[in-house]
């Protein structure tokens, strides 16, 4: 075969990989001894098979490298008269940089699927603890909802003093037997920094106000709603504005709700 031939046919290829036989690879070494136009051939297949092994390798650490490049340097040609490459031995150290860059790049792989796994875990964990605490929250609105419902406790509005908040207002659940009381305070609004809602069981005549508690995270069993035990016979409820810590007396002038509960409702 002529040298357009040779290129043509694709055994140049097959050569740089290392899979002729020995005769044939004889017979095209001596054809490349002779033909610049085949060797430049050659050159470019290797180009390309170490251009193609950069793509798809992962970077690889400088003391790997070195070991390769030095390995590759003691390679010795077939023919030791000639200056030509030994082509079917630098491709087998490309192959192996692909090898070694494909483990590199599986290794990767590898450790980000661990880590995608463990976020996943993390996230699932997450979930369930929320899901455990929105079970709980049912059950405690659950519970709390056959206690207020249940024929024991009567219920009450207190409205807004029109002086002072006329939009407010507040629900009272009271059972008088046992003297306990959930006030829904979801229709006040949020008191200010350094300020906090104070419920007052009232006899109206005379006024005799007695401090039930405070609208705060000790009293408060749900979103909004909060528990008072203890409270004396009432004629009336009413919920005022304290300074923080709450009052003695109540401040009339903050007096936000009011509502009689010594009818029924």
């Amino acid at each position: 075969m002529n040298e357009q031939e040779i290129i043509e046919s694709g055994i140049l290829e097959v050569y740089v990989s290392g899979a002729l036989s020995s005769d044939e690879t004889l017979e095209i070494e001596e054809a490349i001894a002779a033909s610049p136009i085949l060797q430049s051939e050659i050159e470019k297949i290797e180009a390309s098979l170490i251009t193609l092994a950069k793509a798809v390798a992962p970077p690889l650490s400088a003391m790997v490298w070195s070991y390769i490049l030095a390995s590759i340097q003691k390679v010795r040609t077939l023919d030791t008269k000639s200056d030509r490459t030994n082509w079917a031995a630098i491709t087998g150290w490309a192959a192996a940089i692909l090898c070694i860059g494909g483990i590199f790049w599986m290794l990767t792989q590898n450790n980000e699927l661990r880590e995608t796994i463990q976020i996943t875990s993390t996230e699932n964990q997450v979930l369930e603890s929320d899901l455990e605490n929105t079970e709980a929250q049912l059950a405690e609105t659950t519970e709390l909802l056959e206690i207020v419902r249940s024929k024991e406790y009567s219920a009450y509005t207190l409205s807004g003093n029109q002086a002072v908040a006329p939009e407010a207002f507040a629900k009272v659940y009271f059972n008088k037997n046992d003297k306990v009381a959930y006030i829904d305070a979801k229709g006040l609004p949020e008191a200010p920094e350094g300020k906090v809602y104070q419920v007052w069981s009232l006899i109206m005549e005379p006024l005799t106000p007695s401090s039930v508690g405070l609208l705060e995270g000790g009293t408060e069993v749900e979103n909004g709603i909060y528990k008072f035990d203890n409270i004396p016979d009432p004629e009336a409820f009413g919920i005022t504005l304290e300074p923080a810590g709450g009052s003695e007396s109540p401040t009339l002038s903050q007096l936000y709700t009011l509502g009689s509960v010594s009818a029924a409702p």
